[in-house]
């Protein structure tokens, strides 16, 4: 695939598609969390990225959303659906939800809302959601007990690339491996030359570690379910409050996050954690000893009456004996026991082998001394061989790990994504039960076109029992209208009577039905429109430029107007009156002989009607009356039937309530 003929792709964006590793599928599923792998790629831009493949899989030219009031409309339906949402993964992804102009994309979509409608979208659910959020790629590991050596430049270089958690370094021969094993708990060879040679230490030849950098890196794996063990978690509590099938056993995810910390430390074994504790406490315990054995001699010297002959202190003086030589005869029991116990100290605080234990041995040993001091090589020797003994149970446990994890990996990912995706469908299942939602019906192309289905159809709409989601007014309170429309309509009625209200609905009914979603009614019958063209109220009489720069807007429009809705808002605000009503008569004249379907809202329907040169239907949303000052409206048009005015009304009311009326009875034949 053409990456750049993707709508909205350029040559960088290229680029970092071209680094994942199957681009392709990703684009041609729309699959926005694959997309965000690619490098600089947000998960904004990625559902971008996945609208405009999906356009290009339908040969969608889009361009439904014709005029800013349309656009307007659309973002009020996505955010509808994005305050459903609980991740921030579900808004982007429906964001890739956009009004369609072809019938496969709209079926596409349709078909994977009716399995969301049947989603239950429980408390429960929801707060396992939150906290799930899709997968990270560890990053800045380093993993300073191993390191690899070669004796090649080339291969020192491809080694950093493969395998930058680990130090790699350029030897000259088995000297210098042995220098590093002496550095290193371990030290990976990549040079067959090498197989077969006796090295001190734990150093092993794998000439084909670089092609399989998980066997010499199981941190890696492991970093990742630790980096993301939160999420994991979360997902899988989603499918069991959901009841989804999940890709793997929850059991074994469950018990190999338990064996990893969050920063990757193997927790849980306790051979593991008596070496760690061994080598963190060694220097403590050290001294502790020391003290335990000065403690012993201290409280012996105190407790004895010491000796020593004339002749014998002469002769141990004349031989240039210290005091503590002078001592020793004395105390040679008291000392050996005093370095038992410090020894007996060592090995039991530390819980260690018989094997390490002889090593301790070494730490309090030699002549009599007082105050009895550590052997400092000794110690060294002793913490060497708890280090090297806890890093190779560490790698040993760590390779077992992620030999088990290693076969989860895949599953866990869709396991992510499953609960990601769930996300979306519930978003979709609450926006249509908080709106009393209905799946529409088409009923063909609006341009007729040869092949579609009902193609011969009449374009236009039929809506039964509809509710705006966007008034100001609590839903529930919203009054419910029913309004068809085929060919073109004037829309006549009193002020404030639900006129642009009513114009709002319909837009948002054609948007939300080519999204593929269900929409705000009871039932609905529309036809495909290949454009929305919804013009809003001017907001007062525009300047002669202004006034020029509107007619050219509706001379392209009229100019191919076909399979298009049009909707507009009181137009003949623009200029004066009579000319309204004449440019507006004409205006529809054009786009009757398009076949276009049109509204037309308007206090000139009469005037409109009699200037136009085609019958032209006028509808009404009639006011019952005025009740306490207040106007009483059916809010569903009567259709051909131009509507009263305000003005009439309050003089009709005048008339009724007069006991003089001619005046106002003379005022409402005007009417």
């Amino acid at each position: 695939m053409e990456f750049e003929s993707i709508p909205g792709v350029g040559a960088k964006t290229a680029d970092a598609l071209a680094e994942l590793d199957d681009p392709e599928t990703a684009l041609q599923q729309g699959d926005v969390l694959t997309l965000m792998d690619a490098p600089g790629v947000s998960e904004g831009r990625a559902a971008a990225i996945a609208r405009g493949a999906i356009r290009k899989r339908h040969d969608d030219p889009g361009g439904l959303l014709a005029t800013e009031q349309a656009r307007d409309l659309y973002e009020s339906v996505l955010a509808l659906l994005q305050e459903r949402a609980v991740t921030t993964y579900a808004e982007k992804r429906l964001e890739t939800l956009y009004p369609a102009t072809t019938q496969s994309r709209i079926e596409e979509v349709r078909a994977s809302v009716e399995a969301a409608l049947k989603r239950e979208p429980t408390p429960e659910l929801r707060e396992a959601l939150a906290n799930v959020a899709p997968l990270e790629s560890p990053s800045g590991l380093r993993v300073r007990e191993r390191c690899l050596a070669t004796t090649d430049a080339e291969r020192y270089a491809a080694a950093r690339e493969a395998i930058p958690e680990l130090s790699a370094e350029v030897v000259d021969d088995g000297h210098d491996i042995e220098e590093l094993a002496r550095s290193y708990a371990t030290v990976i060879v990549l040079d067959e030359t090498f197989a077969g040679s006796d090295f001190t230490g734990d150093v092993r030849v794998l000439p084909d570690a670089l092609e399989s950098p998980g066997d010499v890196v199981p941190e890696r794996l492991l970093a990742f379910f630790a980096e993301n063990r939160e999420r994991l978690l979360a997902a899988a509590r989603v499918h069991e409050e959901s009841g989804l099938e999940p890709p793997l056993d929850l059991d074994a995810l469950t018990d190999g996050l338990a064996r990893v910390d969050e920063d990757g430390t193997i927790v849980g074994d306790e051979e593991l954690e008596r070496l760690t504790t061994a080598v963190d406490d060694l220097d403590a315990a050290v001294g502790t000893a020391e003290s335990v054995a000065n403690d012993h001699l201290r409280a012996a010297i105190k407790e004895r009456d010491v000796t020593i002959e004339g002749q014998d202190f002469l002769s141990l003086v004349e031989q240039g004996a210290r005091v503590d030589s002078l001592l020793s005869r004395e105390l040679d029991d008291e000392f050996d026991a005093a370095l038992e116990k410090a020894r007996n100290y060592l090995t039991e605080s530390l819980a260690l082998t018989d094997h390490e234990s002889e090593l301790a041995d070494h730490v309090f040993s030699g002549e009599p001394t007082f105050p009895v001091s550590r052997r400092d090589d000794a110690v060294s020797r002793l913490n060497t061989e708890l280090t090297s003994a806890r890093d190779r149970r560490s790698a040993e446990l760590k390779a077992d790990l992620a030999d088990d994890l290693a076969a989860l990996k895949t599953p866990a990912e869709e396991l992510v994504r499953n609960a990601l995706e769930l996300d979306v469908e519930l978003a979709i299942a609450a926006f249509a039960r908080d709106f009393d939602c209905t799946m529409p019906e088409f009923v063909g192309d609006a341009t007729g076109a040869e092949g579609d289905d009902d193609a011969d159809a009449t374009p236009g709409f039929e809506i039964e029992g509809g509710r705006s989601p966007i008034l100001d007014v609590e839903f529930a309170a919203v009054e419910p209208v029913d309004y068809s429309v085929d060919g073109v309509t004037l829309l006549s009625g009193v002020n404030s009577g639900g006129k642009t209200s009513l114009l709002d609905l319909v837009g948002l009914i054609v948007i939300a039905a080519q999204m593929g979603l269900p929409v705000p009614a009871e039932r609905v019958q529309l036809s495909r429109f290949t454009e929305l063209h919804y013009y809003a109220k001017s907001q007062g009489t525009l300047d002669a430029g202004a006034f020029e720069s509107t007619l050219r807007d509706f001379g392209d429009l009229v100019a191919g107007a076909d399979g298009r809705l049009v909707l507009v808002d009181e137009l003949e605000s623009i200029t004066e009156p009579g000319a309204s009503a004449k440019i507006i008569a004409g205006i529809l004249e054009a786009l009757d002989r398009q076949g276009a379907t049109a509204v037309f809202v308007s206090h000139l329907a009469r005037e409109i009607r009699d200037a136009a040169g085609v019958d032209v239907a006028v509808d009404g949303i009639e006011a019952v009356g005025l009740v306490d000052g207040e106007l009483k409206v059916d809010r569903s048009p009567v259709k051909d039937h131009l509507a009263r005015s305000t003005p009439e009304l309050i003089v009709e009311k005048l008339a009724d309530d007069a006991d003089d009326a001619d005046f106002y009875d003379s005022l409402l034949e005007k009417f």
